[in-house]
């Protein structure tokens, strides 16, 4: 581990970026460039104190969940996340961890989305990333690990997961994560997460299995839905969906007409999100 060059690398990372570049309000007027050490720290998810030590050279050696957390939160590009993690002292991420850094152009669009859900998808189907909104609308999906970060694994192993869509809906999803999959599947292939993620599934449900076995292949997101929020009930939504040029990541918005109830229960998921938010802050 580099402790100076680590130290260094992130303090001109901090200075580089604007608030506005990460979706943060200007605020007052700075005395110093680019975001406060505090402000990094809340976008990393980790103590102000933990962060400013690694910028003074000092503490632990930082995890490679720590980095990929530091690495969103300075918007590092590919090269910049590997080259943070050797001055760290780790090895470059693997093909499968590296697969999960978020696009920096997406993360762009998901920084200015604060008024309704958005979130970013690996191509399968783990949630990467999301604003507060979709933590509201979907809840935190950040806890999961292995497969199960996997929101196609959870929907065919978890019965929970489906109560988020109506009971006449569910067929049309289980054929749209399946299809999804198969279109991840042709250019990875067996030997790869996507093929661990079939092979497991296989095992695990026969309805994935047959509808594996249909051969159905297609990046199909619906552009209307209903989501049935567990305090507010049904909500009709339309949702957008933005790829990364090599479609390996989606972000998605999902937005309703104004005027309409899935507007004004938007609103009300709004309220929703800003109590949560307020009830976890330390």
């Amino acid at each position: 581990m580099d402790r100076a060059a680590l130290a260094d690398f992130l303090r001109r990372r901090r200075e580089a970026l604007q608030p506005e570049d990460v979706g943060l309000p200007p605020g007052a007027r700075r005395r110093a460039p680019g975001l406060r050490r505090e402000e990094v720290a809340a976008l990393a998810v980790m103590s102000t104190d933990y962060y400013t030590r690694l910028e003074q050279r000092r503490g632990p050696q930082p995890s490679e969940q720590m980095l990929a957390s530091l690495a969103r939160a300075l918007r590092l590009t590919g090269d910049e996340r590997d080259y943070l993690f050797r001055i760290a002292g780790h090895s470059a991420p693997t093909p499968v961890s590296a697969a999960t850094h978020v696009a920096p152009a997406l993360m762009r669009v998901l920084d200015r989305l604060n008024d309704t859900p958005a979130l970013i998808l690996s191509n399968l189907g783990e949630t990467l990333v999301q604003n507060r909104m979709a933590d509201a609308l979907f809840g935190d999906k950040s806890g999961y690990t292995g497969l199960a970060r996997s929101e196609i694994y959870r929907w065919f192993t978890d019965p929970a997961e489906r109560l988020r869509y109506p009971e006449d809906d569910r067929d049309r999803q289980s054929r749209a994560l399946v299809a999804n999959l198969r279109a991840a599947y042709g250019p990875m292939g067996p030997r790869s997460r996507a093929g661990e993620l079939v092979r497991a599934l296989r095992k695990a449900s026969t309805e994935f299995a047959e509808l594996w076995d249909r051969h159905e292949v297609a990046r199909r997101f619906e552009d209307h839905k209903t989501l049935i929020h567990p305090e507010l009930g049904p909500i009709e939504l339309d949702c957008q969906v933005l790829f990364t040029e090599d479609q390996s990541q989606a972000l998605l918005v999902l937005t309703a007409p104004p005027r309409t109830e899935g507007y004004e229960k938007l609103r009300l998921l709004s309220v929703l999100g800003e109590e949560q938010f307020a009830a976890t802050r330390p």
